[in-house]
């Protein structure tokens, strides 16, 4: 009789749990999320225009604001359906955006890696440049097939490449430093 209970309650309590999880809100989830994304032709060659949502978490925040730079890198692919064999990767391309804070100054400080900075007197100021970065080449214009079709995936990451060496470690075993968009796909039709 009392083995009999014992699995009476064990189910009625996983059924509990389990229509409890289903009727609570889910949370959500930290990371990048891409708002839109497309390629345009230009003059200078086709450039990338993407916009996208995140906010950071407390401790991305915090570590942040002590002084640990942190860095989001765009990556691009190109890629050219082929019937007869694998699609032919034509392009990869990444474009990494540094956030850091100064502490004496009391401003944020942004910029494309290679380029200008930019100084930032708010948070929301500096992470306008993370969410909605001005548009890149790319690719030069005759590098793509006129006439073919390509499918374009986009994401953007967290790079934890480029934080100091005891944050690597920690980034590794700690959910919070991992934030990454999914990958975004969509055709695009080279002139």
């Amino acid at each position: 009789m009392t083995r009999r209970l014992f699995i009476l309650l064990t189910r009625w309590l996983l059924a509990t749990f389990l229509l409890i999880s289903i009727l609570l809100p889910a949370q959500a989830a930290d990371g990048i999320e891409i708002v839109q994304a497309h390629l345009e032709n230009s003059e200078e060659g086709v450039k990338l225009s993407a916009t996208f949502n995140l906010d950071l978490n407390h401790n991305l925040e915090e570590a942040l604001t002590r002084g640990v730079p942190l860095h989001f890198t765009t990556d691009v692919e190109l890629r050219r359906p082929r019937w007869y064999w694998f699609d032919e990767t034509t392009l990869s391309a990444s474009r990494t955006i540094r956030i850091e804070y100064n502490v004496l100054t009391r401003q944020y400080r942004g910029g494309v890696a290679g380029s200008v900075q930019q100084s930032f007197s708010t948070f929301d100021d500096a992470m306008s440049l993370v969410r909605r970065p001005s548009r890149w080449v790319v690719t030069d214009r005759g590098a793509l097939k006129a006439g073919e079709n390509y499918v374009v995936s986009v994401r953007m990451r967290l790079n934890l490449e480029y934080l100091p060496k005891p944050f690597q470690v920690n980034a590794l075993n700690n959910a919070d430093w991992r934030m990454s968009s999914d990958w975004r796909s969509f055709y695009f039709r080279a002139e």
